[in-house]
């Protein structure tokens, strides 16, 4: 099952939440040759979406982007206020490297899409900072929304863990700076296997066994692309028939490979011709 349990102290100090991703995860990456390092970073980064979207205020979507010039080339996560995440890389087949190898040479770039008409998108750039992908989110916390946060993140192959502790302003809290070092100083003890073997619940009675905290009903996440075969036919549709027959005429099919996830779809003449004769379209005179 895949869902974000939320979590909240009663002193209001701070609040977290917790993600497991499992499914939909190996139709997401398998699509690509990526390497075991690159995977394991698009995983972690994969994981860090719901985490950030607990705070997300709004109808729309967060996108986590790096472009580089060195080893990695590309690096897209996606979360969108349903929770719906999707990710990707683009990288030389079988690199391997550390975090900091990985994205050696860039930023990343945190970016705020509304889909309300009138507001305006938001961009904020996180450094390439300390040894993990988790640290340098949590340095985009720490300069950009002033909240100390810690972040920790965990990929065994197709199981995804992220989990995050976060401050609340003190104004509202029944707490204080010292309450939430307390808790901070717990929650860093969190290693990456813990995190892959504990559910919510038992986790967070081990690391926060004295404290009072509200766990709350998980909320559904869901790991896919967005690309279907009915959007490929539209994109065919749009080519129209002529460019379409001339493909097939060279090709004997058409093969469209998403962008993103790297899936391919394929149509035979067969399947292109029913295509068009139900979107009315006139025959092409192209000759095969």
């Amino acid at each position: 099952m895949n869902r974000l349990t939320g979590f909240l102290f009663e002193n209001k100090v701070a609040h977290g939440a917790f993600v497991e991703l499992s499914e939909g995860v190996a139709q997401m990456l398998g699509h690509r040759a990526y390497s075991d390092d690159v995977r394991t970073l698009i995983g972690e980064a994969m994981a860090a979406m719901p985490l950030l979207a607990t705070h997300l205020g709004f109808e729309g979507r967060i996108n986590l982007q790096f472009q580089g010039e060195d080893a990695m080339k590309l690096l897209v996560a996606q979360v969108d206020h349903q929770l719906e995440v999707r990710a990707m890389a683009k990288a030389p087949e079988g690199l391997q490297g550390t975090f900091t190898g990985l994205l050696h040479g860039g930023v990343l770039a945190l970016m705020l899409e509304p889909r309300a008409a009138g507001r305006e998108p938001s961009q904020a750039l996180v450094p390439i900072e300390g040894a993990s992908l988790a640290q340098a989110l949590e340095a985009y916390f720490e300069q950009s929304e002033q909240l100390p946060t810690l972040i920790r993140l965990a990929a065994d192959g197709d199981r995804l863990r992220g989990f995050m502790l976060q401050r609340l302003p003190l104004e509202g809290a029944r707490g204080s700076e010292a309450d939430w070092d307390h808790l901070a100083i717990l929650a860093a003890t969190l290693g990456p296997q813990e995190l892959l073997q504990a559910d919510p619940a038992t986790l967070l009675g081990r690391l926060f066994a004295a404290e009072e905290l509200r766990l709350f009903e998980p909320r559904p996440v869901t790991v896919a692309c967005r690309c279907t075969r009915a959007g490929i036919a539209r994109l065919l549709l749009s080519l129209g028939r002529e460019e379409c027959d001339s493909i097939l005429a060279e090709q004997g099919h058409i093969a469209v490979t998403c962008e993103f996830c790297g899936r391919e779809y394929a149509f035979s003449q067969g399947e292109a011709a029913e295509l068009f004769l139900a979107a009315g379209s006139v025959p092409s005179t192209t000759k095969h």
